[in-house]
Formats: C-alpha cells, structure tokens, sequence
C-alpha cells in the first residue's frame, strides 16, 4: 500500500463517517502566529477546539505537513523526521473517544490490514486531579487489544498552560518474534495513532477548568505508518523516499545515520523553500539555514569536493509534486546552491579563526559560545573542521 493510497483511505474512510476535509495547510501558520512552523495538525485548529465554531462542521479531517525542529537529534533513527505529513481528525463537541477508538481500530484492522494480534494500547491511569479513562480502558478490553495504564505519558498538553487532556495511543508490533512485554518496556513497540480527549485547559496555577466543548483530536504520522504498511524498517526506506534512497547513497557514500540526517534535511529543505522561505540569519530562513549548513557539514567532513551541483533533479521534482507546492524545481536548486556558496565562504573563514593560537587546545564551552556569536560557526562545523 503506497502512500497516497494510505492517505486516500483514511480520508475517505472520515469522510463516510461525516468528517469534512479541511483543505491542505502549507508550513506557514496564519499572520500573527507566534510560532515559526506549523508543528501539527491540530495547531490551525486551536481557536476551533476552544469553542469558536469551524465554518465546515463538528466532524473534520485533513492531512497537515509539519515542520519539528525539537525532533532534530532524533533524526536518524528509525520514525523521525523534520518535515512530514500528519494525518488528523477531530471532534468538535460531538463524538467521543471512545467512538474515535472504535473508527480507529476498525480502519486500521479492516481498512489498512492490520493484524490485530499485532496492536497495543496504552490509556492513562489517573493522577491526583483527573481520574483513570475508564471508557477508553473498556474500548480496548472489549476489542482484545491489551491496554497499559499510564500517567504521563498519556496525557496530553500543548505548552504549560492551555488545551489539555488525556490520550489513548495505539502501538504496532514491529519485532521479528511474537509480541511481548508492553509499550513502555519494548521499544519494537512503535506508535502509530494518538486519539486525546482534549477536555480541559491548564491556567497559570497548575489548575484544570474544563474546556466549553468536549472535543476528541487525533494525529499519526503519514511516513511512519505507511513504513510500517510497506513492511519497511524505518521511514526513510518508505516510498516518498525512493528517490533519494535510489540515488543519493551512489551519490554520496555514507554511512546509514549520516545517510539519513542528508536525506531528511534535504528533502525538508526543498519542501520549505517549496512553501515560500529563503535562508536567513533569524526566524525561519534560520532554520532552514541551519539544515542546509548540516548537510553541507557532513557531505564535507568526508570529501570537501562533494557539492549539491551534483544533486540529481529527481528527487527535488519528486518531492515539490508529492506536497503539491507549485515551484520549479530549478527555483529550488538556486537557493540551495547559493546557500552552499555562503557556506564554503563560512568555512574558509572558519578555518583560520580556529588555526589562532586560543583554538589550539580542547574547547570551552565559552569558546564555542563565542565561535558561534562572533563568527556565526555552529559547533558541529567547529568540530568538522577541527577533526578535518
């Protein structure tokens, strides 16, 4: 099942059960927004799951492409990327969770051929202001699926204050033996859906008010789901990456981690150049510098002559038509390669600020700070160049 069937699917499952499709959504959040990127699919709906009512109903769906700069240590291993494709659906004050855990296991089991033998849930426990989610815990003991009682990690916030709630997550068995164990002790537990009963908002104070609606929001992420569909190891070797996979690793010899950290962040990069930013010093255009500068850092660390000049134009047409961004791709091309021009000027430079007599010994803390503020050199390039 590629990609854009699983996508079809699940949106049209939503459909038949009364949801309207919210309309796709770039990286850009609305004009006055606070935050740089989009970061999920509930973030444009925020006003909406507070109670102001949506112009399409009680009942949505979308899928949402996201942009998590917290994730980017993560990016490497087998589930994590910058840039990606939540798939989203939300009540607003009509259904419940249960009923949305019921959808949710009905398409996964019967709309996408999951094996239900192969599921897990986790519901959370209780703490001293909310009780346990007893209707999710008797959803899932109803079904089979085995459920284990949290506290924190099944509960749900999007800051220190604001809309909150418990959740319901459901796992996927990833291991090449029998399930076992639970998904807080096996990480071959991955998650594939998160269903929060988003029903309260935390103040200042710690307290809990409720919320005017009781609304059910949930997300899972189009990339991991169809890896594991596709009975693939980790999302990079997905169908979206085929591509990149097919033509970068000839490209560039590399090994697995590096690997990925290059195919993440420079199909993020085109897909935010896609959307409109253009590298900068601040904001955005940072941190999509910041990507770029990371590549660049590790394509050069082995060989200085490797150059994005080299980058085929496959996966960069490839990408741009998956997210239907409306660019050439040779625009893109342009701001990559005028970005890895700075970038060999910010390496020359570089190189002769660390060859002073100071940088010559281990580092500091204060001489990376100052390495970073006076000379704009990040410390994974400070570290390139010293061991190069």
């Amino acid at each position: 099942m590629d990609t854009e069937l699983v996508v079809r699917t699940f949106t049209e499952y939503f459909e038949e059960r009364g949801h309207r499709r919210i309309t796709g959504s770039t990286l850009l959040p609305p004009p006055g927004d606070p935050v740089l990127f989009t970061t999920s699919g509930m973030h444009p709906l925020t006003p909406y799951l507070e109670g102001r009512p949506h112009p399409l109903g009680r009942r949505l769906v979308n899928v949402q492409r996201c942009l998590r700069t917290t994730d980017l240590d993560e990016v490497g291993d087998a589930t994590h990327l910058t840039v990606f494709e939540m798939l989203g659906t939300w009540s607003l004050g009509d259904y419940e969770g249960p009923l949305s855990l019921e959808w949710g296991y009905e398409l996964l089991t019967e709309g996408l051929g999951v094996d239900p033998g192969l599921l897990h849930a986790t519901v959370f426990g209780g703490d001293e202001q909310v009780g346990p989610d007893t209707a999710s815990l008797r959803l899932w003991q109803d079904r089979g699926v085995p459920v284990e009682l949290t506290v924190e990690d099944n509960w749900w916030s999007n800051g220190p204050v604001g809309p909150c709630g418990p959740d319901s997550e459901i796992f996927l068995w990833t291991g090449d033996t029998p399930p076992g164990s639970t998904p807080t002790r096996d990480d071959r537990w991955v998650e594939v859906w998160n269903h929060v009963m988003m029903r309260h908002r935390r103040l200042e104070d710690g307290s809990l008010v409720p919320l005017p609606q009781r609304n059910v929001d949930t997300g899972l992420g189009v990339e991991r789901l169809a890896s594991l569909l596709q009975g693939k190891s980790s999302v990079f070797e997905c169908d979206v990456f085929d591509p990149w996979r097919r033509l970068v690793p000839a490209l560039w010899p590399m090994d697995e981690t590096s690997l990925r950290l290059v195919l993440d962040h420079l199909r993020s990069a085109v897909v935010i150049v896609g959307d409109g930013v253009r590298p900068a010093a601040t904001g955005r255009g940072y941190v999509l510098r910041r990507l770029l500068r990371r590549v660049l850092t590790v394509l050069c660390r082995d060989d200085p002559s490797r150059s994005l000049h080299d980058l085929p134009d496959e996966p960069v047409t490839h990408t741009l038509d998956h997210f239907r961004q409306d660019m050439d791709s040779g625009v893109v091309r342009r701001v990559l390669l005028e970005e890895e021009r700075r970038f060999r000027g910010l390496v020359r430079r570089g190189r002769q600020v660390l060859a002073r007599r100071r940088f010559q010994g281990p580092l500091s803390e204060q001489d990376f700070r100052y390495l970073h503020d006076t000379h704009g050199l990040p410390r994974d390039l400070v570290l390139a160049l010293r061991q190069g």
